[in-house]
Order: C-alpha cells, then sequence, then structure tokens
C-alpha cells in the first residue's frame, strides 16, 4: 500500500516554497535523489537563469516507448491569500491534506515517486519515465524546453499521463492557452494639448476594444461538436497600465491579456486580426506625429491544446486502470498538448480538483489521492509483461 509513503512524500514536496518566481532547485535535487537512489536513469536540465530546472528519469530497460508520469514542481503564490494553516507545511483534518500544492499538482508527484519505491527495477520489461517541471504555471515553460530536449535526444514515451487535478477523470482534450505582453510607447505632453502627443493609454483602449470585437466573432465560430465549456475560444484580459498623473498625456502603456483557443483557426484569425490592425490604423497613427513610436507585443506563451484523437493509448490505458467509462474535455491548461506534439499519446488524470488550485487554503481529500495511488498500483504489473 503505497498512500501512508506518498503522504510523507507530499509533506515533504509542500515545504520547499517553489512558488514560480522563485527557484524549484532544491524540490528537484530531493527528486533526482530518490529517483537515482531507486535505479533511475536522470537528465538535469536548467533554464537560462540556472535558477530552475527539469529533471526527466527513466526506470527500466534503455529502449524506446514506455509510460510517462508528468507533473510540475512549481505552485502559484500565497501573497494577500488568507490562509488558516501554513501553506508550506501539510496539514491534516478531516480527510483532507492542506497545503500549497496539495492538488496542483504536487500529490500526483508524490504519488509517482511512492509508486516508483514499489517496483523491481529490473523485471521491467518497458520504461518508466517521469518528467517533473518548472514554471508551468507562467506558460509552460519548463516543459516546452524538456519536450524540445526529448526530441533532440529521440526519447518519445508512448503514452504519457499528466496528474493535473480531474478528481481522477480521463480526460482526453484541453483548450490551448495563448498569453501576451502588447506594450505602447508614444509620446508624452500636457493633457491641455492632447493633439502635441501620442496617447499610448489611449491606443492601449482601442487595441482592448479590437479584442472585445473578436471575443464577440469568436463566440459565433463554436465548432458544432465542441465538447468544451464555454464551446469557443475565449478571451481575457487581465490587466492594464500606463500613465502617470491626470494631467499627463501617458507615453507608456500596456496591456496583458490571453486566448484560450478550442481550434488552431481561431488563434490564427485573432493574431492575423490584431497585427492588420496595428499595423494599418494603429501604428500609422501613432507615428504621424511621433515617429519613434511603437507598439510591439512579447508572446509569454503559446501553449497547445490537447486535442481529442479517436485512437488514443493513453486514454485507454488509465480508463481501465481507473474503471472509468468515458472522458472529457476541460477548458484550463496542461502541458498535456506538448507532449502530443512531440509524438505522445497523452491524456490528463490526476487527484484532486481544480476548484480547489490557487485558492487559500487549497486541499487534496485524502480519499482522491488514494484512487490516484490505486491507478498507479494496477499499472506495475503491465510493465513487467
Amino acid at each position: 500500500m503505497t498512500l501512508p509513503r506518498t503522504m510523507e512524500i507530499l509533506a515533504d514536496l509542500i515545504a520547499f516554497e517553489t512558488v514560480s518566481a522563485d527557484s524549484n532547485l532544491e524540490m528537484i535535487s530531493y527528486l533526482t535523489e530518490r529517483l537515482e537512489a531507486l535505479g533511475a536513469r536522470c537528465i538535469v536540465t536548467r533554464d537560462k537563469t540556472g535558477a530552475k530546472a527539469n529533471v526527466f528519469a527513466t526506470m527500466g530497460p534503455d529502449q524506446p516507448g514506455g509510460i510517462l508520469l508528468s507533473g510540475h514542481t512549481d505552485v502559484v503564490p500565497v501573497t494577500d491569500q488568507e490562509w488558516t494553516t501554513d501553506p508550506f507545511q501539510m496539514a491534516e483534518t478531516d480527510g483532507k491534506l492542506y497545503g500549497r500544492g496539495t492538488c496542483d499538482m504536487k500529490g500526483f508527484i508524490a504519488a509517482a515517486v511512492a509508486f516508483g519505491e514499489t517496483l523491481d527495477v529490473g523485471k521491467l520489461t518497458q520504461p518508466l519515465h517521469f518528467a517533473f517541471t518548472y514554471d508551468e504555471e507562467v506558460g509552460c515553460l519548463g516543459a516546452q524546453t524538456l519536450v524540445d530536449d526529448l526530441s533532440e535526444r529521440g526519447i518519445v514515451p508512448d503514452i504519457a499521463i499528466i496528474g493535473e487535478p480531474t478528481e481522477m477523470r480521463v480526460i482526453e482534450g484541453q483548450k490551448g492557452c495563448f498569453e501576451y505582453t502588447t506594450r505602447f510607447s508614444g509620446l508624452e505632453g500636457h493633457s491641455s494639448a492632447p493633439d502635441d502627443g501620442v496617447n499610448a493609454a489611449e491606443y492601449a483602449a482601442r487595441y482592448i476594444g479590437k479584442l472585445l470585437e473578436l471575443r464577440h466573432i469568436l463566440k459565433s465560430r463554436a465548432p458544432a461538436d465542441s465538447r468544451f465549456e464555454p464551446p469557443w475560444t475565449t478571451v481575457n484580459i487581465g490587466q492594464i497600465s500606463g500613465g502617470v498623473a491626470h494631467n499627463v498625456i501617458a507615453s507608456k502603456a500596456e496591456v496583458l491579456w490571453e486566448m484560450r483557443p478550442v481550434q488552431a483557426s481561431d488563434a490564427d484569425l485573432v493574431k492575423k486580426t490584431l497585427s492588420d490592425y496595428v499595423q494599418h490604423s494603429l501604428l500609422p497613427e501613432m507615428q504621424a506625429v511621433h515617429s519613434d513610436s511603437s507598439i510591439t507585443q512579447e508572446a509569454i506563451a503559446e501553449v497547445e491544446g490537447l486535442e481529442p484523437m479517436e485512437e488514443n493509448a493513453a486514454r485507454d490505458l488509465v480508463a481501465e486502470l481507473t474503471g472509468a467509462n468515458g472522458s472529457g474535455v476541460v477548458a484550463f491548461a496542461t502541458e498535456a498538448g506538448l507532449f502530443q506534439k512531440l509524438g505522445v499519446h497523452a491524456i490528463v488524470c490526476g487527484p484532486g480538483s481544480i476548484a480547489q488550485a490557487h485558492k487559500a487554503d487549497e486541499f487534496l481529500e485524502i480519499e482522491q489521492l488514494d484512487l490516484c495511488c490505486r491507478m498507479l498500483t494496477r499499472l506495475g504489473p503491465r510493465l513487467t509483461r
């Protein structure tokens, strides 16, 4: 029975304060040491700063294919949240485990490591892989690096199980997540002479207006057979900033926004429409007054969605392991689409509810964690056939 051991490991993992803005190296070191002690071959890759890392580990034979258990190590901040427990000290109350990351998604990582401890590496007839990444919460940055590295090394697992919180439901599809920061630079001046300046805040407002127009267009483009809720591609304005005072023409402005496409053609439409609007309308007007005016865009993340496939070995395997008689889709983003793009059959299935993620007093029901442990235990015999 791996549940008690899983809870011990989870308590260790919660104690690592791996907020996305901070380093995850201590947790990666912890995971690497434990996996290597089990006989796993580990590859640790760092980001450009050297402060964050992924670990990809393999138990069993050195051959193509195999099954991958994947999770992200980073968590969202606890700043300005009113916790009733220490968010980085796991607490058990009324059948629930409290702490930042319990359900999103250190619970699955703990279960995966505990599962690895139950295996006899010498008896494995196919590889069992583990992928634990950085910066999922801020654009799946670690997974993008990892997938590129695996592609270069020619490592392509057959099946990937991404253990995001789905209440142990089998999820075969998710929307993409495209995040951008658009910056406007104009010319400041006194507000009494608006025509002598270029008000970056005003052009940012017009840009947002175009995004809101696109929001309505995207609703009308929802595929008739869309299984998502809502069924169309969504657009969100996350943050608007700019200007310094009531009576100063704003020379700088910034818009943080995202879209979650249900189909690639929607993303193409949004990007082309905005590009045309900037190049043919906004920018010429700005530069007619001040030639150094600019509008630039930074792609924070362009994470592909997980496309439901008629044939999906991962879906079929996990449905059998869990006893599920169907599969679903979700609107929230995960790393699954990146693995699918690599050529892996991928699904999302993990303990806990997304409704508890990112909130104060985040928790994971012990019953959910037990279900995850049981699923992985049933996976064991399949790795030794």
